[in-house]
């Protein structure tokens, strides 16, 4: 039976654990300044403007059994049916409760570089590192950023070289441990887009045991001139599995980003994006899907900072409830004054399934300069009335009509999966939601 430890003294045996193991100085003093931002800042609560619609605070009531403990495996059968599909021609990266795994993971491409976060930063890419480790702490001011930076051990750097295109996916498993105990996973990631390159990454998150899971996570990316990204994330764990996710794109120079959030399930589910535009000219392209049933608590916070002028970015978040569950979007859009001829818009719809469920919704606007273009909405609402007569009216089962609504309702984020095995998932994860299998979508 493993042994279970409190917080405080989880975070002081991580960090004890950590000094002396041949880290990079640099490391140290990140890590350090991460733990003591934590210790001033604590795990945010409801008096925090930007949690206040969640409480996350119990989480971290709860024992949790430090990374690595003896027992906690992953086999072969249990890492064959997590594998996204198209994993056979894509680089396969996993962390497990948190730490980089190289026995598990495959990399392919020879374009690319992956290596530990540690090692990258002794090595000939540790200006990179300090140009970009920790930027996203300038933008989440809580103690969870903090605490990730504190604990930021066994992360990984990825780099594609200038004027390469990366031959395959880079696929991310996030898997967390829980046959010996509840498991708290820390995984840090530092992406590197160089000039002139592309590159695709999907992310995913998956619990095996049956103890609870919080997975704490921040990945952040910085993408150069004429640099070309597609990011896709993943989440449908299960219900004892909560996760804080933080996804940070920097724009350093003129570049391309279309990003999709999935998230289809889990027990409470925050998701962090923040989108700076650092350089003129940028174009991003941010979409967004939850569908959340049961109890599950969704939240999702972005934020586009338009820094330099002559930049463009779409953001559309699209929410479906069920249940008593209970979802948050929270976006905002800053302009800053000399970002003059910015293009910023944001859009947030909401279908509510049942009596019980219910969603927060806040889109924003703080536009410091006068020659700009600029909107953002949102609306909540119930299935189409008239579109369900008329499907009835067609001879379709009244489950079936609604279904077929939502699928369409969803469709408008999924067909921005760009990758096709990965769409393809996808849909099937909604379709098996929906209750799909016995009949044909086509008659919609």
């Amino acid at each position: 039976m493993a042994s279970e430890i409190n917080m405080n003294t989880f975070l002081k045996d991580r960090l004890e654990h950590m000094k002396g193991n041949g880290h990079a100085p640099g490391l140290d003093s990140f890590r350090k300044a991460g733990f003591e931002s934590f210790e001033k800042l604590g795990i945010p609560n409801a008096k925090h403007e930007e949690w206040k619609y969640t409480r996350i605070g119990p989480l971290f009531d709860k024992n949790y059994s430090a990374p690595g403990m003896v027992g906690n495996t992953v086999t072969k059968e249990d890492f064959r049916r997590l594998r996204m599909p198209g994993s056979e021609r894509a680089n396969e990266i996993v962390f497990i409760n948190g730490i980089y795994s190289p026995a598990h993971s495959v990399v392919i491409s020879p374009e690319l570089v992956v290596m530990p976060l540690d090692e990258a930063a002794r090595s000939e890419y540790a200006g990179i590192v300090t140009d970009n480790l920790g930027q996203s702490a300038k933008y989440l001011k809580d103690g969870l950023n903090a605490l990730n930076a504190a604990l930021a051990d066994g992360g990984i750097f990825i780099h594609l070289p200038k004027n390469k295109l990366a031959s395959h996916p880079v696929y991310i498993y996030n898997i967390a441990l829980t046959q010996m105990g509840n498991t708290l996973a820390q995984p840090r990631s530092l992406v590197h887009v160089g000039e002139h390159a592309q590159l695709q990454i999907v992310e995913s998150y998956h619990t095996l045991g049956v103890g609870d899971s919080l997975t704490n996570q921040v990945m952040e990316l910085a993408i150069e001139k004429d640099a070309l990204l597609e990011y896709y994330k993943i989440q449908n764990d299960e219900a004892r599995a909560s996760q804080v996710s933080t996804t940070h794109f920097r724009q350093v120079g003129k570049s391309y980003i279309h990003a999709v959030v999935i998230t289809l399930g889990g027990g409470i589910v925050r998701n962090n994006l923040n989108l700076v535009m650092e350089a003129e000219y940028c174009e991003s392209h941010l979409y967004g899907l939850y569908f959340s049933g049961g109890k599950t608590h969704i939240d999702n916070h972005t934020v586009v900072d338009n820094v330099k002028p002559h930049c463009l970015s779409n953001e559309l978040y699209k929410g479906i409830l069920d249940g008593q569950s209970s979802g948050v979007f929270n976006g905002k859009i800053f302009v800053q004054p000399q970002a003059q001829k910015t293009n910023a818009y944001q859009s947030n719809k909401n279908v509510l399934l049942s009596d019980e469920a219910s969603v927060n919704t806040k889109p924003q606007l703080e536009i410091y300069a006068d020659d700009v273009k600029c909107s953002h909405g949102c609306t909540v609402g119930r299935l189409n009335d008239e579109g369900l007569f008329y499907l009835r009216s067609r001879g379709v089962t009244e489950k079936t009509a609604r279904a077929l609504l939502v699928h369409a309702f969803a469709v408008d984020i999924l067909e921005h999966i760009k990758l096709q095995p990965v769409k393809d998932y996808v849909d099937r994860l909604i379709s098996e939601r929906l209750e799909f299998d016995n009949y044909d979508q086509s008659i919609a």
